[in-house]
């Protein structure tokens, strides 16, 4: 690291399945914690992922930083790729993009689309697999993040949500998405001095 702990405030964290979005672990949970893989004091996530989900993680020391980056009014667009049971058709896919009604509220617009196999590395326990059924990868983007939303919109069309990693959250600001590039699962770095003063930039809009 190019700076010692003390004085990171800002770090992107690939959280591997299996962890909690927290520093402290759940009394009689079977998930790990935060705490088991950074070990940099005094920052918390900004946003978060479930247990059962993968990926981009951004913590802070920023309360202002978090407020922004995790308030739907500002229209942060998070990308993940999502491995589910079926193939997507054109219907499903537009379904996802309009918007849906979960648990009562409707979603706002996304961005849904099928990619090919991202090729990630395999996940610990795998996932399930089923030979009668077959399996795609969607790429989706939300500019919200309610309770397990991803999960909840892809079995509402129809395609159940297999494997889910968070692998961009795009800063709105013209330049290129804070992302995954470079981390394997449980590793972290601080953010770059570019990618901190954007950050910065944010709280001055």
């Amino acid at each position: 690291m190019a700076r010692s702990p003390g004085l990171l405030s800002t770090l992107l964290f690939y959280k591997p399945y299996g962890v909690l979005s927290q520093f402290t672990p759940e009394p009689g949970s079977r998930w790990g914690c935060l705490a088991d893989h950074i070990p940099v004091p005094d920052v918390y996530a900004a946003g978060r992922l479930d247990a059962d989900s993968e990926g981009l993680l951004l913590l802070t020391a920023n309360g202002r930083l978090q407020q922004r980056l995790t308030d739907p009014a500002w229209g942060h667009w998070r990308r993940y790729w999502v491995q589910v049971e079926g193939i997507p058709n054109p219907g499903q896919l537009q379904q996802l993009k309009q918007g849906l009604v979960i648990q009562g509220q409707r979603t706002l617009p996304a961005r849904a689309s099928a990619i090919a196999d991202p090729d990630l590395p395999p996940r610990d326990p795998p996932i399930r697999s089923r030979q009668q059924i077959p399996t795609s990868w969607l790429a989706v983007e939300l500019r919200e993040g309610r309770n397990r939303q991803v999960r909840r919109m892809t079995a509402a069309v129809g395609l159940p949500t297999l494997r889910l990693l968070r692998v961009a959250i795009d800063l709105m600001d013209g330049g290129a998405p804070l992302s995954l590039d470079g981390l394997e699962p449980g590793q972290w770095r601080a953010v770059t001095p570019e990618e901190e003063r954007r950050l910065q930039a944010l709280l001055r809009q």
